[in-house]
């Protein structure tokens, strides 16, 4: 798999309906592949789950299997709105998470939630089914007791594909504030829940307990001065977890150490520039989000301005950080004003921990390659839909001279953002959630 810098995108597919009018419930709210790439999970603000699947085609000329387009598998209702009357709250129905399991047998088990509960879901196929019962006809209906004339040996016979998707499990009634993440531990019987103030231990056979393994919150709500933003189970070590504050640390936390992980093994912070000190810097140095790289040796956090990446052994400073759009650093108070500054973009890693992605304002996003240090931005735009199309690399300009391919600062669009992105976990393919359209690009194919 090569590097973001060295590689040639192009697009792929767009899904999604390709009218202006937004509907509310049709924006995607998470992206998610499985772990070997051929499903592909969105999440909107309707409540609904789609899940897309890869579909191999054989190329006659060269013989060989070519990459397939991901099609609609299967369409779920996940959540419904809800209200909570003892606090006279209205729980939204929007997923907030999707997290694949890794697949053991046929089906194909995910993780979904929205901001109180947590569902379990199956997913799986059906594609024969059982005819000649004696007490039932072919439809379902009893029999008359004297149209029963000899003994059947009911049997299965061929039908239409059917994907069906079942909630297994319902994690309910654990958190007070909402969740903002969920990951699967490497054990694959585990996963942690996390909401503002508290991280939950969660067995996934076991829906009416959890633990409370981390609690924030202050005996006076009034003393509260951060928040958890994110949290993330170590790809390969069962014990290790890590969550992300609002105020721009990352705790690394030992399961074999205590119950209670109130007591962090490590903290990665970076001490703040002076230079830069602002009445923003609070909120801009805020973690949004934090991912451990396949390998388990390094961890990038999404700030407002930037992705840094940490490596475990060495808590005290990134051993790299990417700007992501410094050039907004002069906008910060039209963005305060506008909300903008309190958007919570993801961030990804390429197959082989080589370069990392995340997303910017104006539909573009960034990717980073690790090696070259090379950073590319490309735009999610419905004028590059031309199949196998090469994305030209864009360009913001911050000055008031501007050459032909330059963008001016000013003339960015807020409203059109990429907040959730998602990478192939073998491949250079990448899929991309703008506002209600998920756009699939990959890497140029040799011609």
């Amino acid at each position: 798999m090569a590097g973001a810098g060295e590689t040639s995108w192009c697009f792929s597919q767009l899904k999604g309906t390709v009218e202006e009018d937004v509907t509310e419930a049709d924006i995607i709210s998470t992206v998610d592949f499985n772990h070997d790439g051929e499903l592909l999970a969105t999440g909107d603000k309707g409540g609904r789950v789609v899940i897309f699947q890869r579909e191999d085609l054989f190329d006659q000329q060269q013989q060989q299997q070519a990459r397939g387009e991901y099609n609609v598998y299967s369409t779920f209702q996940s959540h419904e709105p809800e209200f909570d009357y003892l606090k006279s709250l209205e729980i939204e129905e929007k997923i907030n998470k999707i997290k694949w399991l890794p697949r053991h047998n046929n089906a194909h088990f995910l993780l979904s939630t929205n901001d109180k509960t947590i569902k379990l879901w199956k997913v799986s196929e059906r594609d024969r089914r059982w005819t000649g019962f004696n007490l039932k006809d072919d439809d379902g209906l009893i029999r008359e007791n004297n149209s029963i004339q000899s003994l059947r040996i009911p049997h299965s016979t061929p039908m239409e594909l059917m994907v069906e998707a079942s909630p297994r499990r319902i994690f309910a009634n654990a958190h007070t504030y909402h969740i903002n993440s969920i990951s699967v531990n490497s054990d694959v019987e585990t996963y942690i829940s996390a909401d503002d103030l508290r991280i939950n231990l969660w067995h996934l056979g076991i829906t009416d307990q959890s633990f409370n393994i981390v609690d924030i919150k202050p005996a006076n709500m009034e003393e509260l001065t951060e928040v958890i933003t994110a949290a993330e189970f170590h790809p390969k070590q069962c014990n290790l977890f890590v969550y992300s504050s609002s105020k721009g640390t990352i705790r690394l936390c030992d399961m074999r150490a205590a119950a209670l992980c109130d007591q962090h093994a490590r903290i990665f912070e970076e001490p703040e520039d002076p230079s830069n000190r602002s009445f923003f810097s609070e909120i801009i140095s805020s973690i949004s989000d934090v991912k451990f790289s396949h390998s388990g040796r390094y961890l990038i956090s999404r700030d407002y301005l930037s992705v840094k990446v940490w490596d475990l052994h060495m808590d005290s400073t990134p051993v790299e950080t990417f700007q992501v759009h410094e050039y907004l650093r002069s906008k910060l108070c039209s963005l305060y004003e506008n909300d903008c500054i309190f958007d919570k973009f993801e961030c990804v890693w390429n197959g082989n921990d080589s370069a990392i992605m995340t997303g910017s304002y104006n539909n573009f996003f960034r990717m980073f390659d690790r090696t070259s240090k090379r950073d590319l931005t490309l735009e999610a735009s419905k004028e590059n839909m031309k199949p196998l199309q090469v994305l030209k690399p864009r360009k913001v300009c911050t000055g008031t001279k501007r050459k032909k391919d330059e963008m001016s600062v000013d003339s960015l669009d807020f409203n059109r953002k990429i907040l959730h992105t998602a990478w192939h976990p073998k491949e250079n393919i990448i899929a991309v959630a703008a506002t209600n359209n998920l756009y699939i690009f990959q890497e140029k194919p040799p011609s």
